[in-house]
């Protein structure tokens, strides 16, 4: 078992930046991968980005390349995910997500923190 808690939220303008963290606890971090999903209103759930356990293996949906950096510190049992230039479409709850073993080929993660609100004013 993890606990996973997200902060770093808040309110932005359109083109500043945000860094969201997780910090987890319960298990030994390294021995998961990490996720960031968002969901924003009136929409699904759609993945952001993903990191293997060690950080050396990284993913990101076309909606974040260039713009987002996932990353983790494994001795601080945290990930991050650094967020600029954002957009008005980048409005939404953020969530992490940790499996064990590797990055999930379907999708499916483990344990998921509580969430918390990204809102860049248009």
């Amino acid at each position: 078992q993890v606990q996973l808690v997200e902060s770093g939220g808040g309110l932005v303008q359109a083109g500043g930046s945000l860094e969201l963290s997780c910090a987890a606890s319960g298990d030994t971090f390294s021995r998961y991968s990490m996720g960031w999903f968002r969901q924003a209103p009136g929409k699904e759930r759609e993945f952001v980005a993903a990191i293997s356990e060690s950080g050396c293996t990284r993913y990101y949906a076309d909606s974040a390349k260039g713009r987002f950096t996932i990353s983790r510190d494994n001795a601080k049992n945290t990930v991050f995910l650094q967020m600029n230039n954002l957009k008005h479409e980048d409005t939404a709850v953020y969530h992490c997500a940790a499996r064990a073993g590797g990055i999930p080929t379907n999708g499916r993660y483990d344990f998921w923190g509580q969430g918390t609100l990204d809102s860049v004013a248009s």
